[in-house]
């Protein structure tokens, strides 16, 4: 069983959030990818929708998750499971950063807009 370090793992970063990859197929996982989201204070959220279910697990903060045009608020300990093919966005409102632990089945699908399919970066 590989030992990822979170010190050493790899962060990608979008103007309002930071990921930071943990398992992956690129780090030795063939089943569940797993990142870390720290979404920063004040940052809207980004309508995004996998073709697999996406599990998030709120470790600090609180953010508003929006499913389906539906708001929701989430807090730290709270658990959003989104539903594949399901239009999500994950805002921070707030004045605290919110963190959040991510799983995703390996080879799942981001979609943004009309854009291309996409492998998110913290899932290679």
């Amino acid at each position: 069983m590989p030992i990822i370090s979170g010190a050493s793992a790899p962060t990608f970063s979008l103007p309002h959030a930071t990921f930071t990859g943990l398992a992956a197929p690129s780090r030795g996982a063939e089943e569940t990818c797993v990142w870390r989201t720290r979404v920063h204070p004040g940052a809207p959220g980004a309508e995004h929708w996998f073709d697999r279910e996406e599990v998030l697990v709120a470790v600090a903060g609180a953010a508003v998750a929006t499913l389906d045009g539906v708001d929701h608020e989430v807090r730290e300990g709270d658990a959003v499971v989104v539903p594949a093919r399901t239009r999500f966005a994950l805002a921070n409102p707030h004045g605290e950063p919110f963190e959040a632990v991510v799983a995703l089945p390996v080879g799942a699908r981001a979609h943004m807009g009309e854009g291309e399919p996409f492998t998110p970066p913290p899932a290679e």
